[in-house]
């Protein structure tokens, strides 16, 4: 545990930050997630809908540096890839 006060802030500070980072992480899996099963399942459309959801969790999870920026990018441009392919 710590001792001084600094170190206790610092512990605040960081059960903080890994609760948030944790939500987001979990916010940006789910809404991928989402996606990538009504794409396999072959509904498209409802796939394209929950896009700029997607996208949205992705953009938060790489502001806030839980995901690298390219990252991100690269998993949105999976997606809209996978959403807009005939197959």
């Amino acid at each position: 545990m710590p001792t001084t006060k600094s170190a206790k802030k610092a512990l605040r500070q960081s059960v903080r930050r890994r609760v948030e980072n944790s939500k987001r992480q979990r916010a940006y899996k789910d809404a991928v997630k989402s996606v990538r099963t009504l794409i396999s399942a072959g509904k498209k459309e409802e796939a394209r809908s929950l896009l700029p959801k997607a996208y949205k969790t992705l953009d938060k999870a790489a502001k806030s540096n839980v995901i690298k920026k390219n990252t991100a990018s690269r998993i949105k441009s999976r997606l809209a890839k996978s959403a807009a392919s005939n197959t």
